[in-house]
Protein backbone atom coordinates (compact mmCIF):
# COMPACT_ATOMS: atom_id res chain seq x y z
CA UNK A 1 0.00 0.00 0.00
CA UNK A 2 1.26 3.61 -1.03
CA UNK A 3 1.58 6.36 1.56
CA UNK A 4 -0.80 9.20 1.80
CA UNK A 5 0.26 12.34 0.50
CA UNK A 6 2.60 15.30 1.64
CA UNK A 7 2.29 18.36 1.14
CA UNK A 8 4.38 21.59 1.30
CA UNK A 9 5.14 22.77 5.21
CA UNK A 10 4.17 26.18 4.29
CA UNK A 11 1.05 25.75 1.81
CA UNK A 12 -0.70 22.40 3.33
CA UNK A 13 -3.15 22.44 0.17
CA UNK A 14 -0.22 21.63 -1.89
CA UNK A 15 1.14 17.83 -2.55
CA UNK A 16 4.74 17.51 -2.81
CA UNK A 17 7.47 14.96 -3.21
CA UNK A 18 10.21 17.21 -2.99
CA UNK A 19 12.17 17.75 0.36
CA UNK A 20 14.70 19.95 1.98
CA UNK A 21 17.98 18.32 1.19
CA UNK A 22 19.35 19.83 5.01
CA UNK A 23 16.20 19.70 7.29
CA UNK A 24 13.45 17.44 5.07
CA UNK A 25 10.85 19.18 5.49
CA UNK A 26 8.50 18.72 2.89
CA UNK A 27 8.45 21.93 0.13
CA UNK A 28 6.33 22.96 -3.12
CA UNK A 29 8.17 24.28 -6.26
CA UNK A 30 7.16 27.88 -4.44
CA UNK A 31 9.25 27.49 -1.56
CA UNK A 32 12.53 25.27 -2.86
CA UNK A 33 15.42 27.31 -3.33
CA UNK A 34 18.02 25.81 -5.72
CA UNK A 35 21.14 24.62 -3.45
CA UNK A 36 24.47 23.26 -4.90
CA UNK A 37 23.21 19.75 -3.78
CA UNK A 38 19.28 19.66 -4.42
CA UNK A 39 16.76 22.34 -2.61
CA UNK A 40 16.77 24.14 0.34
CA UNK A 41 13.64 25.76 1.90
CA UNK A 42 13.10 29.17 3.14
CA UNK A 43 13.88 28.92 7.00
CA UNK A 44 17.71 27.03 6.13
CA UNK A 45 18.47 29.66 3.41
CA UNK A 46 17.90 32.39 6.29
CA UNK A 47 20.00 30.12 8.76
CA UNK A 48 17.45 29.66 11.06
CA UNK A 49 17.14 25.63 10.44
CA UNK A 50 19.51 24.91 13.56
CA UNK A 51 17.20 27.12 16.08
CA UNK A 52 17.84 24.05 19.23
CA UNK A 53 15.31 22.27 20.90
CA UNK A 54 12.97 25.58 21.65
CA UNK A 55 12.50 26.13 17.73
CA UNK A 56 8.56 26.18 16.72
CA UNK A 57 9.74 25.15 12.98
CA UNK A 58 7.95 21.69 12.43
CA UNK A 59 10.00 18.97 12.31
CA UNK A 60 10.90 16.28 9.27
CA UNK A 61 8.21 13.87 8.64
CA UNK A 62 8.77 10.34 8.42
CA UNK A 63 7.54 10.38 4.95
CA UNK A 64 9.47 13.61 3.88
CA UNK A 65 12.99 11.19 4.18
CA UNK A 66 11.56 8.92 0.80
CA UNK A 67 13.35 10.75 -1.80
CA UNK A 68 9.83 10.83 -4.31
CA UNK A 69 8.70 13.99 -6.65
CA UNK A 70 5.27 14.59 -6.80
CA UNK A 71 4.83 12.30 -9.82
CA UNK A 72 6.83 9.52 -8.12
CA UNK A 73 10.24 9.70 -9.64
CA UNK A 74 13.13 9.39 -7.37
CA UNK A 75 14.63 12.29 -6.45
CA UNK A 76 18.18 12.91 -7.14
CA UNK A 77 21.26 15.15 -6.00
CA UNK A 78 21.01 17.16 -9.19
CA UNK A 79 17.33 17.31 -10.04
CA UNK A 80 18.59 19.16 -13.59
CA UNK A 81 20.93 16.62 -14.68
CA UNK A 82 18.50 15.19 -17.91
CA UNK A 83 18.04 19.33 -18.37
CA UNK A 84 21.67 20.08 -18.90
CA UNK A 85 22.59 16.82 -21.26
CA UNK A 86 19.47 17.49 -23.32
CA UNK A 87 21.14 21.49 -23.67
CA UNK A 88 24.75 20.24 -24.04
CA UNK A 89 23.16 17.50 -26.86
CA UNK A 90 21.86 19.66 -28.99
CA UNK A 91 24.83 22.60 -28.73
CA UNK A 92 27.24 19.59 -29.83
CA UNK A 93 24.94 18.46 -32.52
CA UNK A 94 25.03 22.14 -33.72
CA UNK A 95 28.36 22.50 -34.08
CA UNK A 96 28.68 18.93 -35.92
CA UNK A 97 26.06 20.28 -38.53
CA UNK A 98 28.30 23.51 -38.26
CA UNK A 99 31.14 22.04 -39.14
CA UNK A 100 29.51 19.14 -41.77
CA UNK A 101 27.45 21.72 -43.79
CA UNK A 102 23.92 21.85 -45.49
CA UNK A 103 24.22 17.65 -46.03
CA UNK A 104 24.41 16.48 -42.99
CA UNK A 105 21.31 18.89 -42.52
CA UNK A 106 19.76 17.38 -45.37
CA UNK A 107 19.99 13.76 -44.20
CA UNK A 108 18.79 14.16 -40.51
CA UNK A 109 16.49 16.99 -41.17
CA UNK A 110 11.99 16.07 -41.62
CA UNK A 111 11.18 16.05 -44.67
CA UNK A 112 7.96 13.67 -45.48
CA UNK A 113 8.69 13.32 -49.72
CA UNK A 114 11.71 14.95 -51.71
CA UNK A 115 13.38 14.22 -54.32
CA UNK A 116 17.40 14.79 -53.63
CA UNK A 117 19.72 15.10 -56.59
CA UNK A 118 22.33 14.40 -54.31
CA UNK A 119 21.36 10.47 -54.65
CA UNK A 120 19.13 10.84 -57.68
CA UNK A 121 15.95 9.81 -55.55
CA UNK A 122 13.14 10.43 -53.42
CA UNK A 123 14.79 10.64 -49.93
CA UNK A 124 12.29 11.45 -46.54
CA UNK A 125 10.00 9.65 -44.14
CA UNK A 126 7.68 8.27 -46.87
CA UNK A 127 10.51 6.38 -48.06
CA UNK A 128 11.34 4.66 -44.94
CA UNK A 129 13.61 7.03 -43.14
CA UNK A 130 11.69 7.02 -39.76
CA UNK A 131 14.88 8.36 -37.76
CA UNK A 132 14.16 11.50 -39.19
CA UNK A 133 11.17 11.66 -36.59
CA UNK A 134 13.95 12.02 -33.79
CA UNK A 135 16.77 13.15 -35.50
CA UNK A 136 15.14 16.72 -36.86
CA UNK A 137 13.98 17.57 -33.04
CA UNK A 138 18.09 17.69 -32.00
CA UNK A 139 19.00 19.55 -35.20
CA UNK A 140 19.26 23.56 -35.53
CA UNK A 141 20.74 25.82 -37.78
CA UNK A 142 20.36 29.59 -37.04
CA UNK A 143 22.22 31.02 -33.82
CA UNK A 144 19.19 32.59 -32.40
CA UNK A 145 17.07 29.05 -33.50
CA UNK A 146 18.79 27.04 -31.19
CA UNK A 147 19.60 29.91 -28.43
CA UNK A 148 15.83 30.93 -27.97
CA UNK A 149 15.02 26.54 -27.65
CA UNK A 150 17.68 25.97 -24.93
CA UNK A 151 16.96 29.32 -23.36
CA UNK A 152 13.55 28.03 -22.77
CA UNK A 153 14.51 24.17 -22.13
CA UNK A 154 16.64 25.36 -19.16
CA UNK A 155 14.20 27.53 -17.40
CA UNK A 156 10.87 25.77 -18.53
CA UNK A 157 13.16 21.81 -18.21
CA UNK A 158 14.27 22.49 -14.95
CA UNK A 159 11.52 22.77 -12.76
CA UNK A 160 9.79 20.41 -14.29
CA UNK A 161 12.26 17.51 -14.56
CA UNK A 162 12.49 18.53 -10.57
CA UNK A 163 8.89 17.93 -10.54
CA UNK A 164 8.59 14.75 -12.54
CA UNK A 165 11.96 12.45 -11.81
CA UNK A 166 14.39 11.89 -14.74
CA UNK A 167 12.50 9.22 -16.42
CA UNK A 168 9.27 10.68 -16.49
CA UNK A 169 11.15 14.13 -17.31
CA UNK A 170 12.58 12.80 -20.21
CA UNK A 171 9.78 10.45 -21.41
CA UNK A 172 7.36 13.21 -21.65
CA UNK A 173 10.58 15.77 -23.84
CA UNK A 174 10.92 12.83 -26.27
CA UNK A 175 7.42 11.60 -26.80
CA UNK A 176 6.71 15.71 -26.95
CA UNK A 177 8.88 16.09 -29.65
CA UNK A 178 7.79 12.75 -31.29
CA UNK A 179 4.24 14.40 -31.32
CA UNK A 180 5.73 17.83 -33.08
CA UNK A 181 7.33 15.90 -35.82
CA UNK A 182 4.20 13.59 -36.50
CA UNK A 183 1.85 16.38 -37.14
CA UNK A 184 4.30 17.96 -39.15
CA UNK A 185 4.53 14.99 -41.30
CA UNK A 186 1.44 14.52 -41.48
CA UNK A 187 -0.12 18.16 -42.41
CA UNK A 188 2.80 19.69 -43.65
CA UNK A 189 4.15 19.94 -47.01
CA UNK A 190 5.84 16.86 -47.90
CA UNK A 191 8.93 18.51 -49.63
CA UNK A 192 9.26 21.31 -46.82
CA UNK A 193 12.13 20.27 -44.38
CA UNK A 194 11.57 21.19 -40.72
CA UNK A 195 13.84 20.74 -37.70
CA UNK A 196 14.17 21.80 -34.27
CA UNK A 197 13.42 21.48 -30.50
CA UNK A 198 10.45 24.10 -30.80
CA UNK A 199 7.95 20.82 -30.97
CA UNK A 200 9.64 19.03 -27.51
CA UNK A 201 9.37 23.07 -25.93
CA UNK A 202 5.85 23.07 -26.30
CA UNK A 203 5.30 20.05 -24.71
CA UNK A 204 7.03 21.20 -21.60
CA UNK A 205 5.13 24.02 -21.96
CA UNK A 206 1.92 22.22 -22.06
CA UNK A 207 3.18 20.29 -18.90
CA UNK A 208 3.88 23.06 -17.22
CA UNK A 209 0.26 24.38 -17.29
CA UNK A 210 -0.64 21.23 -15.64
CA UNK A 211 1.63 20.81 -13.43
CA UNK A 212 0.85 24.38 -12.14
CA UNK A 213 -3.42 23.73 -12.11
CA UNK A 214 -2.43 20.35 -10.18
CA UNK A 215 -0.39 22.49 -7.56
CA UNK A 216 -2.87 24.93 -7.54
CA UNK A 217 -1.05 27.70 -8.63
CA UNK A 218 -2.14 30.90 -10.21
CA UNK A 219 -2.78 29.84 -14.01
CA UNK A 220 -2.88 33.67 -15.48
CA UNK A 221 1.22 33.40 -16.07
CA UNK A 222 1.67 30.51 -17.75
CA UNK A 223 -1.59 30.79 -20.12
CA UNK A 224 -0.08 34.40 -21.35
CA UNK A 225 3.17 32.54 -22.06
CA UNK A 226 1.43 29.93 -23.84
CA UNK A 227 -1.00 32.42 -25.61
CA UNK A 228 2.46 34.63 -26.60
CA UNK A 229 4.08 31.40 -27.88
CA UNK A 230 1.19 30.08 -29.72
CA UNK A 231 0.90 34.07 -31.33
CA UNK A 232 4.51 33.96 -32.84
CA UNK A 233 3.81 30.45 -34.01
CA UNK A 234 1.01 31.29 -36.60
CA UNK A 235 2.11 34.76 -37.72
CA UNK A 236 5.44 35.01 -37.47
CA UNK A 237 6.73 33.76 -41.02
CA UNK A 238 9.30 30.21 -41.50
CA UNK A 239 7.98 28.61 -38.31
CA UNK A 240 6.34 24.91 -38.44
CA UNK A 241 3.39 25.39 -36.37
CA UNK A 242 2.44 21.66 -36.60
CA UNK A 243 5.46 20.92 -34.70
CA UNK A 244 3.98 23.54 -31.73
CA UNK A 245 0.82 22.33 -32.02
CA UNK A 246 1.48 18.48 -31.95
CA UNK A 247 4.12 18.73 -29.38
CA UNK A 248 1.93 20.83 -26.87
CA UNK A 249 -1.11 18.32 -27.62
CA UNK A 250 1.28 15.37 -26.69
CA UNK A 251 3.07 17.00 -24.11
CA UNK A 252 -0.16 18.34 -22.21
CA UNK A 253 -1.73 14.37 -22.40
CA UNK A 254 1.61 12.91 -21.13
CA UNK A 255 2.02 14.83 -17.78
CA UNK A 256 -1.89 14.88 -17.17
CA UNK A 257 -1.69 10.80 -17.71
CA UNK A 258 1.57 12.05 -15.31
CA UNK A 259 0.29 13.86 -12.07
CA UNK A 260 -3.19 12.80 -11.85
CA UNK A 261 -2.46 8.88 -11.50
CA UNK A 262 -3.58 7.55 -8.63
CA UNK A 263 -1.41 6.19 -6.21
CA UNK A 264 -2.33 2.41 -6.07
CA UNK A 265 -1.99 2.49 -9.96
CA UNK A 266 0.71 5.17 -10.63
CA UNK A 267 3.21 3.06 -12.49
CA UNK A 268 0.48 1.26 -14.85
CA UNK A 269 -1.19 4.64 -15.31
CA UNK A 270 1.62 6.57 -16.03
CA UNK A 271 3.51 4.44 -18.35
CA UNK A 272 0.52 3.25 -19.99
CA UNK A 273 -0.22 7.06 -21.10
CA UNK A 274 3.31 7.08 -22.45
CA UNK A 275 2.86 4.08 -24.65
CA UNK A 276 -0.72 5.09 -25.86
CA UNK A 277 1.27 8.88 -26.65
CA UNK A 278 3.74 6.84 -28.40
CA UNK A 279 0.88 4.57 -30.15
CA UNK A 280 -0.86 7.27 -31.46
CA UNK A 281 2.69 9.03 -33.40
CA UNK A 282 2.97 5.77 -34.50
CA UNK A 283 -0.40 5.40 -36.12
CA UNK A 284 -0.46 8.93 -37.70
CA UNK A 285 2.91 8.05 -39.53
CA UNK A 286 2.08 4.78 -40.70
CA UNK A 287 -1.32 5.82 -41.79
CA UNK A 288 0.22 9.12 -43.28
CA UNK A 289 2.74 6.91 -45.35
CA UNK A 290 0.53 5.21 -46.68
CA UNK A 291 -1.52 7.88 -47.64
CA UNK A 292 1.58 8.94 -49.72
CA UNK A 293 3.06 5.91 -51.48
CA UNK A 294 0.00 3.49 -51.61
Amino acid sequence: MEDQAVCCYRHPQRETGISCTRCERPICPECMISASVGFHCPECVGGRASAGAGSSAPGPSPRASQPRTIAGGVMTSDPRLVTKILVALNLVIWLVALGAGDRLVDDLDLVGRAYDPGVGHVVGVGEGQWYRLVTSVFLHQQVMHIAFNMLSLWWIGGPLEAALGRARYLSLYLLSGLGGSALSYLLAAQNQPSLGASGAIFGLLGATAVLMRRLQYDMRPVIALLALNLLFTFTWSGIAWQAHVGGLIVGTAVAYGMVHAPRERRALVQWGTCAVALLAVIVVVWVRTLELTG
